[in-house]
Protein backbone atom coordinates (compact mmCIF):
# COMPACT_ATOMS: atom_id res chain seq x y z
CA UNK A 1 0.00 0.00 0.00
CA UNK A 2 1.58 3.29 -0.90
CA UNK A 3 2.11 6.54 0.95
CA UNK A 4 -1.01 8.15 -0.74
CA UNK A 5 -4.70 6.95 -2.03
CA UNK A 6 -5.88 9.67 -3.93
CA UNK A 7 -4.89 12.22 -6.34
CA UNK A 8 -5.79 14.86 -3.24
CA UNK A 9 -3.33 13.35 -0.51
CA UNK A 10 -0.47 13.74 -3.00
CA UNK A 11 -1.62 17.99 -3.77
CA UNK A 12 -2.45 18.09 0.07
CA UNK A 13 0.50 16.27 1.52
CA UNK A 14 2.41 18.59 3.79
CA UNK A 15 5.64 17.14 2.95
CA UNK A 16 8.27 18.80 5.95
CA UNK A 17 5.97 17.22 8.24
CA UNK A 18 5.85 13.91 6.76
CA UNK A 19 9.96 14.27 6.73
CA UNK A 20 9.90 15.62 9.94
CA UNK A 21 7.94 12.42 11.45
CA UNK A 22 10.14 9.93 9.72
CA UNK A 23 12.78 7.45 11.39
CA UNK A 24 14.60 7.70 7.96
CA UNK A 25 13.70 11.19 5.92
CA UNK A 26 15.86 10.06 2.60
CA UNK A 27 14.11 6.97 2.27
CA UNK A 28 10.80 8.57 3.19
CA UNK A 29 11.07 11.41 0.60
CA UNK A 30 12.02 8.54 -2.19
CA UNK A 31 8.59 6.78 -1.80
CA UNK A 32 7.24 10.25 -1.95
CA UNK A 33 8.87 11.20 -5.48
CA UNK A 34 8.27 7.36 -6.54
CA UNK A 35 4.59 8.05 -6.15
CA UNK A 36 4.19 10.67 -7.25
CA UNK A 37 6.07 10.21 -10.23
CA UNK A 38 3.40 7.11 -11.10
CA UNK A 39 0.71 8.95 -10.02
CA UNK A 40 1.71 11.96 -12.50
CA UNK A 41 2.01 9.57 -15.19
CA UNK A 42 -1.24 8.61 -14.32
CA UNK A 43 -2.51 11.56 -14.98
CA UNK A 44 -0.58 12.63 -17.90
CA UNK A 45 -2.53 9.39 -19.42
CA UNK A 46 -5.87 10.60 -18.41
CA UNK A 47 -4.85 14.25 -20.46
CA UNK A 48 -3.84 12.14 -23.56
CA UNK A 49 -7.13 9.65 -23.69
CA UNK A 50 -9.10 12.82 -23.18
CA UNK A 51 -7.82 14.59 -25.92
CA UNK A 52 -7.68 11.12 -28.70
CA UNK A 53 -11.62 11.53 -27.30
CA UNK A 54 -12.18 15.02 -28.20
CA UNK A 55 -10.21 14.61 -31.76
CA UNK A 56 -12.51 11.80 -32.20
CA UNK A 57 -15.31 13.72 -31.30
CA UNK A 58 -14.62 16.79 -33.42
CA UNK A 59 -14.39 14.19 -36.47
CA UNK A 60 -17.27 12.53 -35.91
CA UNK A 61 -19.23 16.35 -35.54
CA UNK A 62 -17.60 17.43 -38.81
CA UNK A 63 -19.36 14.51 -40.41
CA UNK A 64 -22.40 15.28 -38.47
CA UNK A 65 -22.55 18.82 -39.75
CA UNK A 66 -21.83 17.28 -43.43
CA UNK A 67 -24.56 14.54 -43.21
CA UNK A 68 -27.14 17.69 -41.72
CA UNK A 69 -26.02 19.79 -44.79
CA UNK A 70 -26.47 17.05 -47.40
CA UNK A 71 -30.16 16.59 -46.18
CA UNK A 72 -30.73 20.16 -46.19
CA UNK A 73 -29.89 20.16 -49.44
CA UNK A 74 -31.96 17.81 -50.42
CA UNK A 75 -35.26 19.09 -48.57
CA UNK A 76 -34.19 21.83 -50.55
CA UNK A 77 -34.63 19.85 -53.93
CA UNK A 78 -37.11 18.29 -53.23
CA UNK A 79 -39.57 21.64 -52.36
CA UNK A 80 -38.15 22.93 -55.64
CA UNK A 81 -39.64 19.72 -57.42
CA UNK A 82 -43.09 20.08 -55.30
CA UNK A 83 -42.18 16.44 -53.82
CA UNK A 84 -43.21 17.49 -50.26
CA UNK A 85 -42.79 13.95 -48.76
CA UNK A 86 -39.40 13.76 -50.11
CA UNK A 87 -38.47 17.01 -48.59
CA UNK A 88 -39.90 15.76 -45.16
CA UNK A 89 -38.30 13.04 -45.29
CA UNK A 90 -35.06 14.68 -45.90
CA UNK A 91 -36.23 16.76 -42.76
CA UNK A 92 -36.55 14.06 -40.75
CA UNK A 93 -33.00 12.85 -41.49
CA UNK A 94 -31.60 16.33 -41.11
CA UNK A 95 -32.96 16.54 -37.27
CA UNK A 96 -31.98 12.87 -36.99
CA UNK A 97 -28.44 14.01 -37.34
CA UNK A 98 -29.12 17.67 -35.45
CA UNK A 99 -29.82 15.83 -32.34
CA UNK A 100 -26.72 13.36 -32.69
CA UNK A 101 -24.74 16.36 -33.39
CA UNK A 102 -26.58 18.18 -30.21
CA UNK A 103 -25.48 15.28 -27.83
CA UNK A 104 -21.60 14.80 -28.94
CA UNK A 105 -21.38 18.55 -28.75
CA UNK A 106 -22.78 17.91 -25.23
CA UNK A 107 -20.04 15.74 -24.63
CA UNK A 108 -17.06 17.67 -25.99
CA UNK A 109 -18.37 20.51 -23.89
CA UNK A 110 -17.76 17.96 -20.64
CA UNK A 111 -14.64 16.74 -22.66
CA UNK A 112 -12.92 19.92 -22.53
CA UNK A 113 -13.84 20.88 -19.16
CA UNK A 114 -12.43 17.42 -17.75
CA UNK A 115 -9.16 18.19 -19.59
CA UNK A 116 -8.91 21.39 -18.34
CA UNK A 117 -9.34 20.11 -14.66
CA UNK A 118 -6.80 17.19 -15.75
CA UNK A 119 -4.42 19.55 -17.28
CA UNK A 120 -4.80 21.16 -13.72
CA UNK A 121 -4.37 18.66 -11.75
CA UNK A 122 -1.05 17.11 -13.27
CA UNK A 123 0.41 21.06 -13.06
CA UNK A 124 -0.61 21.24 -9.48
CA UNK A 125 0.89 17.52 -9.67
CA UNK A 126 3.65 18.63 -10.98
CA UNK A 127 4.24 20.99 -8.87
CA UNK A 128 4.28 19.23 -5.61
CA UNK A 129 6.52 16.62 -7.24
CA UNK A 130 9.51 19.88 -7.98
CA UNK A 131 9.03 20.77 -4.13
CA UNK A 132 9.60 16.93 -2.90
CA UNK A 133 12.71 16.63 -5.33
CA UNK A 134 13.80 20.18 -3.98
CA UNK A 135 13.83 18.69 -0.70
CA UNK A 136 15.41 15.80 -1.81
CA UNK A 137 18.16 17.96 -3.04
CA UNK A 138 18.15 19.81 0.40
CA UNK A 139 18.48 16.56 1.97
CA UNK A 140 21.47 15.41 0.22
CA UNK A 141 23.18 18.47 0.86
CA UNK A 142 22.93 18.15 4.38
CA UNK A 143 23.99 14.46 4.89
CA UNK A 144 26.93 15.26 2.29
CA UNK A 145 27.91 18.18 4.82
CA UNK A 146 26.99 16.56 8.09
CA UNK A 147 29.36 13.68 6.55
CA UNK A 148 32.56 16.44 5.48
CA UNK A 149 32.12 17.97 8.73
CA UNK A 150 31.84 14.16 10.93
CA UNK A 151 35.34 13.91 8.62
CA UNK A 152 36.94 16.95 9.79
CA UNK A 153 35.63 16.13 13.23
CA UNK A 154 37.37 12.46 13.23
CA UNK A 155 40.46 14.11 11.41
CA UNK A 156 40.81 16.52 14.51
CA UNK A 157 40.15 13.51 17.28
CA UNK A 158 42.89 11.84 15.31
CA UNK A 159 45.10 14.52 14.99
CA UNK A 160 44.76 14.82 18.62
CA UNK A 161 45.28 11.09 19.45
CA UNK A 162 48.57 11.16 17.73
CA UNK A 163 49.97 14.79 19.03
CA UNK A 164 49.45 13.39 22.93
CA UNK A 165 51.23 9.83 21.81
CA UNK A 166 53.72 11.93 20.39
CA UNK A 167 54.36 14.00 23.46
CA UNK A 168 54.78 10.82 25.63
CA UNK A 169 56.85 8.95 23.48
CA UNK A 170 58.89 12.48 23.89
CA UNK A 171 58.54 12.41 27.62
CA UNK A 172 59.57 8.42 27.57
CA UNK A 173 62.56 9.16 25.62
CA UNK A 174 63.67 11.54 28.46
CA UNK A 175 63.08 9.43 31.00
CA UNK A 176 65.37 6.75 29.00
CA UNK A 177 68.30 9.18 28.47
CA UNK A 178 67.68 9.82 32.17
CA UNK A 179 67.92 6.21 33.27
CA UNK A 180 70.84 5.56 31.45
CA UNK A 181 72.77 8.36 31.99
CA UNK A 182 71.79 6.61 35.89
CA UNK A 183 73.19 3.09 34.17
CA UNK A 184 76.35 4.61 33.19
CA UNK A 185 77.02 6.33 36.38
CA UNK A 186 76.57 3.05 38.07
CA UNK A 187 78.66 1.39 35.54
CA UNK A 188 81.91 3.66 36.15
CA UNK A 189 81.58 2.95 39.84
CA UNK A 190 81.89 -0.54 39.29
CA UNK A 191 84.85 -0.54 37.29
CA UNK A 192 86.59 2.63 39.02
CA UNK A 193 89.01 2.05 42.00
CA UNK A 194 88.02 3.90 45.38
CA UNK A 195 91.00 7.52 45.45
CA UNK A 196 90.83 7.17 48.75
CA UNK A 197 91.98 3.16 49.02
CA UNK A 198 94.41 4.13 46.33
CA UNK A 199 95.80 6.53 48.46
CA UNK A 200 96.28 4.52 51.48
CA UNK A 201 97.92 1.68 49.38
CA UNK A 202 100.43 5.07 47.92
CA UNK A 203 101.23 5.94 51.20
CA UNK A 204 102.20 2.20 52.55
CA UNK A 205 104.24 1.44 49.61
CA UNK A 206 105.58 5.25 50.50
CA UNK A 207 106.57 4.32 54.10
CA UNK A 208 108.22 1.41 53.14
CA UNK A 209 110.66 3.09 50.83
CA UNK A 210 111.57 4.83 53.34
CA UNK A 211 112.19 2.89 55.83
CA UNK A 212 114.29 0.67 53.50
CA UNK A 213 116.07 3.25 52.84
CA UNK A 214 116.50 4.33 56.32
CA UNK A 215 117.91 0.73 57.20
CA UNK A 216 120.32 0.70 54.32
CA UNK A 217 121.79 4.47 56.12
CA UNK A 218 122.31 2.37 59.90
CA UNK A 219 124.29 -0.54 58.20
CA UNK A 220 126.63 1.84 56.19
CA UNK A 221 126.69 3.90 59.15
CA UNK A 222 128.26 0.83 61.56
CA UNK A 223 130.16 -0.83 59.28
CA UNK A 224 132.13 2.17 58.85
Amino acid sequence: MGLFTRFTDIVNANLNSMLDKAEQPEKMIRLIIQEMEETLVEVRAAAAKNIAEQKTHTRQMGSLKESIKHWHGRAELAVTKNREDLAKSALTEKHKYQGDLTLLEAESEQLADCLIQVQEDASRLHEKLSEARRRQAALILRKESAQVRLKVREQAAIYNIEETMSKFERYQQKVDRVEAQIEAYDLMKETTPDNSLVAEFATLEKDETIEQELAEMKKKTIAA
